[in-house]
Formats: structure tokens, sequence, C-alpha cells
């Protein structure tokens, strides 16, 4: 299936000069958002509690806040996805932990009305730091694995560039984290390492096309060569990343806040890798020294020895040897 019946050749490569400078600049506010004012840990990695609770009428959000906060010390209550319910964050508490904390909120919040407990969940200091430490590890060992995927498979410039428009893309997605203050959790991380997959998978498409065009066509014009590459697989890509988006978009707006730490990374995820895989990866590699001619000449030898290899192989088949 293709969006364009005819290909128009697009200068990627001309654009990806002002893309490169967009990409420094995103990366410089996600820096500064990482120092300031950084991450919110969530109750998977820093311990505690969360309970969802739903009024029959408008949730009292103040007076409930009032009744927790001299039982809980440093308790949190927001509203949750719509007035009549309440997401309430209790702080990891030795004194608390192991407790039934269901009868303790029933108890303390009765003279605020008539609700219910719609989840509960609570996650010990220690299992907690373990989640944390899994989470990183989890990320590292899928970036090794990208790495040594795209070493094994691409001239080194292709595949450093590959790696670095992937390390882009994951840096911008984790600052969209802080600038809608979503807390880290689980969540998050899965959804980083969904867009590690998708990410290299999409420069990986475009990458195997410019290659194929490099030994196919033997032009010297590194540019010219990336420019039809990736105009001969934009529909390929644009029909993909919108699929993949419209299906993130749809758990984002019915999913609700339930999701919304996979569902909006993702999102944001979905658009930076599309664009890196178009404007950043194929740029980074001429900006490494790609030098088309000597890919050619070394291609060439390659074909030579893979000749002479096989005649000496038939050579020998026939008894000449």
């Amino acid at each position: 299936m293709e969006i364009f019946k005819q290909v128009r050749l697009i200068d990627f490569v001309k654009y990806s000069n002002y893309g490169l400078w967009l990409s420094v600049a995103l990366l410089a506010v996600a820096v500064f958002l990482f120092i300031k004012p950084g991450f919110t840990a969530g109750i998977d990695f820093a311990g505690g509690s969360s309970a969802q609770l739903r009024y029959e009428g408008k949730a009292p959000i103040e007076q409930v806040r009032a009744l927790l906060e001299p039982v809980f010390k440093g308790v949190q209550v927001s509203e949750f996805d719509s007035s009549q319910e309440l997401l309430v964050k209790i702080p990891n508490n030795a004194e608390l932990e192991g407790r039934n904390l269901a009868p303790m909120l029933e108890s303390t919040l009765a003279p605020s009305g008539s609700f219910e407990i719609r989840k509960l969940d609570s996650v010990g200091a220690k299992v907690g730091a373990e989640l944390k430490e899994k989470g990183i590890v989890s990320l590292l060992l899928a970036f090794i694995a990208m790495m040594v995927y795209v070493s094994f498979r691409y001239e080194w410039r292709f595949a450093l560039a590959g790696i670095l428009a992937l390390i882009h893309d994951v840096i911008i997605t984790a600052a969209s984290v802080v600038i809608f203050d979503i807390d880290v959790n689980l969540e998050v991380v899965a959804a980083l390492l969904t867009l590690i997959g998708y990410s290299i998978n999409d420069t990986i498409i475009i990458f195997d096309r410019i290659r194929e065009k490099m030994l196919n066509d033997k032009t010297n014009d590194i540019a010219l060569v990336i420019n039809e590459a990736i105009s001969h697989t934009l529909s390929r890509t644009l029909l993909t990343s919108l699929t993949v988006f419209f299906v993130v978009l749809t758990l984002y707006v019915f999913g609700g806040s339930i999701i919304v730490g996979f569902s909006l990374p993702m999102l944001v995820g979905v658009i930076v890798g599309t664009y890196s895989s178009m404007f950043l990866a194929p740029k980074l590699a001429i900006l490494l020294g790609f030098d088309i001619e000597k890919y050619h000449n070394k291609e060439l030898e390659k074909q030579k020895r893979a000749k002479e290899r096989a005649r000496i192989r038939q050579q020998y088949e026939g008894g000449r040897v």
C-alpha cells in the first residue's frame, strides 16, 4: 500500500540541517529539565501506597486532604480522571509497611461522605529500590542489544549514527515525562523499552534502503542516495508511524490516567522516532565522515574476493586443484 502513487524526490539532507539544530535545542532543554525540576519517582520506585477513591457525588478534595494529613504525613491528594474520583498517594512509612490500609482509609475518611476504594497499591521501600534497579538495568541491556545488532549489520558510521539517534529519542521522550508531570514507574520504563525497539526498527528500514541504493546506483553523491532512499520509503514510514500513533492515541484518550505513564511517552516517542529516522540518523552518518567512494571500493574488493573464492571452490570440486 502506498500513500504517494508517484515518488517525489525530497531533499531530506538539506532539511536535516535545520533538524540537527532543532535536536540540539531539544536535547539542551531535556538536560535542563532532568536537573530541574527532575523526575518524580512513582510508587513503584519510591515505595509507599496509592489509593483510587470514587465518591457518589463530587469528591471533597480539601476535606479529604485535611482528614488524611494528621494520620498519613506527607500525603498527596489530587483529582483523578473526573470530579468524583481522587488519587491518594501516601509516602513510604516504616510504621505503615505491611499493614492493611483499606480499613484505615475508610475509618479516617468516613466524615467526608460515601465512597469506595477502587484500587489500592502498596510497595515497600526495599521492593521499590529493586524495581528501580531492574528498570535501569533493562534499559541499559536494551541499548547494548541494539548497539551489538546495528554494529554487525552496518558500516560503523551508520551504526553509530543509529545509536546516537536512538539515545536522542529516549532522552527527549524522557523529558516529556518531566514536562507532563508523570510519575516515573514501570509503565514509563515499558514505554521507553517499546520506543527503543520501534525507533531502531524505523531507522533500520531507512538504512537498509540507503545501503541498497549505494550498492545498486554506484553514484558517489551520498546526499542523492539518502534523499532517494528516504523518499522511496516515505509511504511505508508514514503508514507505520500513523498506525502506531493512532493506536497509542486511542489508549491515551480512552485509557485515562491509569495508563498515561505508557501512552503519553509513547505518543511523543513515535513522533520523535519518526523524525529522527528521516532527518537525524542519516545526517549524523554524513557528519561522522562516511565516504561513499571508499565504501564502493571496499564493496568491489569484497566482490572480487568472493569471486576468487568461488573460482577456487569450483576448481577444487572439479578435481583441478
